[in-house]
């Protein structure tokens, strides 16, 4: 009887699945430190930890779809003002994503609440910050082949 099992590789978190799970992680730290250390953005819950964590999943699991399927588009239709402005758009750009994120959770009664175009920059120059460092601490599955 042959095996059927399917080999076990090592880097097997890279996989499209486990790459869109640590996204999701670190777009959540990322969006609940905006949250903590700005005024014009609040999440909407209970008080208890248990919820806010369910919260900010929910939260960070649709920014990433909004980034996963909304961005591309947008940076491709926006492709001319990324190049006049050196790259400087992509700010406006997540920041424009930061608060399509806000409408839908919004339109749920769910909890992401953005007070204004200013507060979206800050954070999503924030969630971008966090989720670069915690993505560049996981380690690259080039690295693993040389």
């Amino acid at each position: 009887m042959p095996d059927l099992t399917l080999p076990r590789r090592a880097g097997a978190w890279q996989d499209g699945g486990m790459q869109f799970v640590f996204r999701v992680i670190a777009n959540a730290i990322g969006i609940w430190l905006a949250a903590e250390l700005l005024g014009g953005i609040t999440l909407e819950t209970d008080g208890t930890w248990q919820n806010t964590l369910i919260v900010v999943a929910v939260i960070a699991l649709v920014f990433t779809l909004v980034n996963m399927i909304i961005r591309p588009i947008v940076k491709v239709l926006t492709f001319p003002l990324y190049i006049i402005t050196l790259g400087l758009f992509f700010i406006v750009v997540n920041a424009l994503m930061l608060l399509l994120t806000s409408k839908v959770t919004d339109s749920f009664n769910y909890g992401l609440h953005i007070e204004g175009f200013g507060s979206a920059v800050l954070g999503s120059l924030i969630v971008s910050l966090i989720s670069t460092i915690v993505i560049a601490i996981l380690p690259d599955r080039r690295s693993r082949r040389r």
